[in-house]
């Protein structure tokens, strides 16, 4: 029978390829006054999209191993609710969702706070102290918490019952299990789409944009109305997210690679 290639074992012809692109692109970026202009605004974008992207990321996080956990629990009422909310929030497109945390949760959160603080004695909070980078960060996490959520449960669904077993045979209590034999074996199995979904969120950071935001997409569309040079700012955009997403995914394959041979070892 003859062997299934593995592609992990493929010379990256793939990356030869892009890195030769890049670099004649960036060349012409470098030696062009045209994209060199563009070029310079469009980097002061990058510390915006990247920042949304991982607060945005972290806190879907942490709120997808919440409602995997949830999924998960004895309780019916747990375990429906984060079904409601996963449902709910993959139901609902990513810029609806952008534009109602930031036009309507947002003013809702800002009141029920001044009710609060009215009593209180504390000064009102304005609808427009809220930053708009923090609404779409918040409505980024709400989004992506849902699928995240789905794949932690089925991580911590793989792991093998019977090492579970094991380690309450020898005494150690739910957290104990949780964080030293379910979460570690879950983390290996599901890094992949973790790392998926990251990159992914990198590229949706763009739909923050649309709130005026000033990312990398909000900064070409400025830049290309005001020097009507849209060839060459929507390329320098481009290139910036693909230096991004391509270079977070070469960083991802290699902490895999140790991590299944940590694991084999």
């Amino acid at each position: 029978m003859t062997p299934q290639p593995r592609p992990e074992t493929d010379f990256p012809w793939w990356l030869v390829i892009l890195s030769i692109i890049g670099a004649v692109l960036f060349y012409e970026v470098l030696s062009s006054e045209v994209y060199a202009a563009a070029l310079n605004t469009l980097l002061k974008g990058v510390g915006i999209t990247i920042a949304v992207a991982v607060v945005a990321y972290l806190g879907a996080c942490l709120l997808g191993l919440c409602l995997a956990v949830m999924g998960l629990s004895r309780y019916a009422f747990l375990r429906q609710t984060a079904r409601l909310y996963i449902e709910v929030m993959r139901g609902i497109p990513i810029i609806v969702l952008l534009l109602y945390v930031a036009f309507v949760l947002a003013p809702a959160l800002v009141a029920a706070v001044n009710w609060v603080a009215e009593p209180l004695g504390l000064s009102p909070w304005r609808t427009r102290d809220f930053p708009l980078i923090a609404r779409a960060a918040i409505a980024l996490m709400l989004a992506y918490s849902a699928f995240l959520a789905e794949i932690f449960r089925a991580g911590l669904q793989a792991v093998d019952e019977g090492q579970i077993e094991a380690a309450e045979a020898l005494g150690l209590g739910g957290w104990q299990r949780f964080r030293h034999i379910v979460f570690p074996q879950a983390f290996r199995m599901i890094l992949p789409p973790l790392g998926n979904d990251f990159v992914a969120m990198i590229k949706d950071s763009s739909l923050v944009s649309v709130l005026g935001v000033s990312d990398i997409t909000q900064l070409a569309k400025v830049t290309a109305a005001g020097n009507f040079r849209y060839f060459e700012t929507y390329n320098v955009a481009a290139l910036l997210y693909l230096t991004m997403t391509i270079g977070l995914s070469l960083i991802l394959r290699r902490i895999e690679a140790r991590l299944r041979a940590r694991g084999q070892g």
